[in-house]
């Protein structure tokens, strides 16, 4: 099954929604949970609040009989045991009863019947105390009195009726606040093992997904074997045709040279038969022209303008000399021309031999060999550090004295010359630049300057047009790159890009 580029969208879109959901459940389910528990613990603190609050009613009634008791143990037996009972309890009385009040301030009810109960007690405590004093100081009848009034009144029922209310108010709280921590317990329960549902639902999805992922990129690695196997077949197929095709166009083109040649000398000869017949011609014609005045031969120069000759034979002399000398330079342009194809189809059937090239030592080599033409032009050529690489090293020698001798041709008039040669290396790649002060080329011609017999800017250097596309094509053999970088008046950056180790396999086309 071949996997598209649609396809591998799709999974890759699929595979970061399942992570974003499984994230957000996992998000989720962790802020439930701890919202939950916080929750429960919050309800289990308020129904331990609700036993400690009843606990302190039970313990302040516990010593308030605690205080009844020892008073009436001390007026029926005038024990002190009892009435050590009795101030003990009386001490502990008020805090308990503060410790209430603090317990049930969050419960407005509860604090009202505090207060209630806080008055009734101070009330019987009072009773007690004068109970006391009275029996203390020998005035049994009043204290018989007292007590009688005291059992009569209301006060130890005030007392009983509010810490009957306050346990069931308590009562009431702890059924509501323990079916609250129930409550939240159960949703705690409830999220966890629903977020385990949902975690273990995702990886399984997960898991099915990896799997089909996983069958889908041996499917796909297997296809791309095949196609490796049947790309590799139809580059070697078209890799001979293409080898087949340049061989047979440098023949092609070796062999238009070569008859082009021969056509070409014969013009060339008979151009010179006909510049020394110029002077036989034009003797004749001035001959004739003079032969009734019984002039004598009419003296020949060297150059084949005949003296004396009529204005309108030495017009057609003059032109005749310049018919030809047009044609002689063009024989001899055509001439070059055909010498460059020849020499390009020589360069295309060499053969390359990779060898370590020390890049410093070969570009100060060619510097050495046009100091002359840089001296004339009054320009320094720097060679900075260089890397060195594996390659031909003729290509290399043409390549850089090709465009080092350019920039030394197409430097600014009266200006001093600046060309520096300067290289690093990236990834496997030496990087070379040519920089230099000159004329600079026109944005628009970067491309032009690299084809065959194509010029740019002004032609006031002798050229043809060659020698850049047969730089191109010498980096190109090497499996290398050539770019230009220019303003016109601001000089040029040529970039040449090549293998640090180039192997004859890797452009064997």
């Amino acid at each position: 099954m071949a996997v598209t580029s649609d396809t591998r969208h799709e999974r890759t879109v699929g595979q970061i929604l399942l992570l974003t959901a499984g994230f957000l459940v996992l998000v989720a389910v962790s802020s439930a949970s701890v919202l939950l528990v916080n929750k429960a613990r919050n309800d289990n603190a308020a129904v331990l609040h609700t036993i400690e609050v009843e606990n302190q009613i039970n313990a302040l009634l516990l010593e308030m009989r605690r205080a009844e008791s020892s008073v009436r143990g001390y007026l029926l037996t005038v024990g002190p045991d009892f009435l050590n009972d009795y101030e003990q309890a009386l001490a502990a009385i008020t805090p308990e009863l503060e410790k209430l009040d603090r317990l049930t301030t969050d419960n407005p009810l509860q604090a009202g019947n505090v207060g209630q109960l806080r008055a009734a007690i101070e009330t019987r405590l009072d009773q007690f105390e004068h109970e006391v004093g009275f029996f203390k100081q020998g005035d049994l009848p009043s204290a018989a009195n007292l007590v009688r009034d005291a059992a009569a009144g209301d006060t130890t029922t005030r007392i009983h009726d509010l810490t009957d209310a306050m346990r069931e108010e308590e009562d009431r709280l702890f059924a509501v606040r323990t079916m609250n921590a129930d409550r939240s317990q159960q949703l705690a329960s409830m999220v966890t093992i629903a977020g385990s549902a949902l975690v273990v639902l995702l990886a399984g999805i997960s898991m099915f997904l990896v799997r089909r992922s996983a069958r889908a990129r041996d499917e796909a690695e297997t296809q791309l074997r095949e196609n490796n196997l049947n790309l590799e077949a139809t580059v070697d197929a078209r890799t001979a045709d293409l080898r087949e095709a340049s061989e047979e166009i440098q023949r092609f083109a070796y062999i238009v040279s070569h008859d082009l040649r021969a056509p070409l000398v014969n013009i060339m000869g008979f151009t010179s038969e006909l510049e020394e017949l110029h002077n036989g011609i034009f003797h004749r014609i001035a001959s004739l022209t003079h032969a009734d005045a019984a002039a004598g031969p009419t003296p020949v120069t060297a150059g084949g303008t005949a003296l004396g000759l009529a204005r309108a034979d030495k017009l057609l002399s003059d032109d005749f000399v310049e018919a030809l000398s047009f044609i002689k330079s063009s024989i001899g342009k055509m001439d070059r021309l055909i010498s460059a194809i020849l020499s390009l189809t020589r360069e295309g059937r060499r053969e390359f031999a990779p060898v370590p090239v020390e890049m410093r030592a070969l570009i100060e080599g060619i510097v050495s060999t046009l100091a002359h033409q840089a001296a004339q032009a009054e320009a320094r050529i720097a060679v900075g550090t260089l890397p060195r690489i594996v390659s031909d090293r003729l290509a290399l020698e043409q390549i850089f004295a090709n465009l080092i001798d350019n920039a030394i041709k197409y430097l600014k008039p009266g200006v001093p010359g600046e060309i520096i040669v300067r290289g690093r290396t990236k990834l496997g790649f030496a990087i070379f630049e040519i920089a230099d002060n000159g004329r600079g080329i026109d944005p628009k011609d970067h491309q032009r300057i690299f084809d065959l017999f194509r010029r740019a800017g002004i032609q006031d250097r002798p050229g043809q047009g060659i020698g850049l596309a047969h730089v191109r094509t010498l980096v190109r053999r090497l499996g290398g790159t050539l770019s230009v970088a220019s303003e016109l008046g601001s000089g040029s950056t040529f970039t040449i890009t090549l293998p640090i180790r180039w192997s004859v396999n890797r452009n064997a086309a």
